[in-house]
């Protein structure tokens, strides 16, 4: 499982030219499941990205998570982080989930994460759609687990 997190000061997903997802403070995540994920991985990685602290304290220091803000978070499902770019020019998908496995598990990254007390939304898993974001910082963080 790889996540692209950006602190953001908002965020949005809009498909066909209609928002569907809408954020203030918090987090986006762009998550990317592969083949061999599991219930660790995804469990894993909630733990991770709900505790990371990259938000500002009194002091101007990243030492508060998006849940010490009260920050929301966008979860956005990007199978293209799951690339292989080792060969050639053209990316290799081929460790992607397939979208009958990857799916339940970012609807389940998102349960959890609301679950968490962190609001959530998300994007339209397969969808073409069209992320816009004010990235705070910017501050960009890849978590690979």
């Amino acid at each position: 499982m790889r996540a692209v997190i950006q602190r953001v000061s908002h965020a949005s997903v809009s498909v066909e030219g209609k928002e569907i997802a809408k954020i203030g403070q918090g987090m986006l995540i762009l998550l990317g499941v592969v083949q061999d994920d599991t219930e660790e991985n995804l469990a894993a990685m909630v733990k991770k990205a709900s505790a990371l602290r990259i938000f500002r304290d009194a002091e101007d220091k990243m030492n508060l998570s998006v849940k010490d803000i009260n920050g929301e978070a966008l979860v956005v499902s990007q199978f293209t982080l799951c690339a292989d770019t080792r060969k050639g020019n053209r990316p290799s998908f081929i460790r992607a989930a397939a979208p009958e496995s990857a799916s339940p598990m970012v609807d389940e990254f998102v349960r959890r994460f609301n679950e968490a007390g962190i609001p959530t939304q998300q994007g339209q898993f397969g969808g073409d759609m069209k992320v816009s974001l004010l990235n705070d910082g910017p501050v960009t963080i890849i978590l690979d687990l």
